[in-house]
């Protein structure tokens, strides 16, 4: 992380630059953003592995390894399907209270990274973020059990290459996306609400249009988020552990974004299990 120290950039608030020192801040930006990208990988890479083997220890074909369950005072293994069974594991983290907190414990870990970042060491930092993206993933074993590989397969390529598209336009247009943060955020808002108010009504109609108009503002947040980052090096004044804590939030945006993009897009064209 020592190339985050910007000792030698001499732009800073936007105060006119030579020559040299303008290529030097243009180099320093592309190992920040290199180092925001590379924790943004990381991250997902910990929530695929950590989902697919949540996964593959939920998941049994052997019905005396299957979880069992009362059932008209009778006790029968947790069928999820067919010929495949929940394993105790499994039956705790996708269908006992425990799954509350699953569901939770990274919204928790958001608030803790957003709100004490300034106090945390950067390792530390660090550190809760990869537990973050480990969390995530076992939150998002359970999209295995509902589509197929092939298309979860699918998406995730189909997420990563939009995503790529949106952030690489939003670090080189020239256009201020400032203007669009705010609308964004009420649509991100808007988003939320809407989840959570069909969470009772279970309504498919409304669930199309959130997965529509959800990808539509985290996309825009891809561009966005990655402008923002931009700027807030050049005209920061970021260096040393400030830096450091600067590329962990930015990575932890961007990986949201990311992940919010994924699930959406597998709603809208993943292939459900039969």
């Amino acid at each position: 992380m020592s190339d985050l120290n910007r000792d030698a950039m001499a732009n800073r608030y936007g105060q006119a630059t030579s020559g040299t020192s303008a290529a030097v801040t243009d180099q320093g930006l592309r190992a920040y953003m290199l180092h925001i990208y590379n924790y943004m990988v990381l991250g997902l890479a910990i929530t695929g592995f950590a989902a697919l083997g949540i996964y593959m220890l939920s998941m049994t074909g052997d019905v005396a390894a299957a979880a069992k369950v009362l059932r008209n005072g009778v006790e029968v293994p947790a069928q999820l399907r067919g010929s495949v069974f929940l394993t105790p594991l499994g039956y705790a983290l996708f269908v006992s209270p425990l799954k509350w907190a699953i569901i939770l414990a990274p919204l928790a870990m958001v608030f803790v990274l957003s709100f004490g970042i300034q106090r945390l060491r950067p390792p530390v930092a660090q550190l809760l973020f990869w537990v973050f993206s480990a969390l995530i993933g076992i939150s998002l074993a359970s999209i295995f059990m509902v589509y197929t590989q092939t298309s979860i397969v699918r998406v995730f390529f189909i997420t990563a290459a939009s995503f790529g598209a949106l952030s690489l336009w939003g670090y080189t247009t020239q256009r201020d996306l400032t203007g669009m943060g705010s609308f964004l955020i009420m649509g991100l808002f808007g988003v939320i609400i809407a989840m959570l108010v069909n969470l009772f009504l279970q309504s498919s109609a409304l669930q199309f249009i959130v997965s529509v108009v959800g990808v539509l503002v985290f996309a825009g947040l891809t561009a966005w988020d990655t402008q923002r980052l931009k700027n807030e090096y050049v005209y920061g004044a970021l260096e040393g552990e400030d830096a450091q804590r600067s590329a962990i939030m930015g990575a932890l945006s961007l990986y949201l974004n990311f992940i919010n993009l994924f699930t959406l897009l597998l709603q809208l064209l993943g292939q459900r299990e039969e």
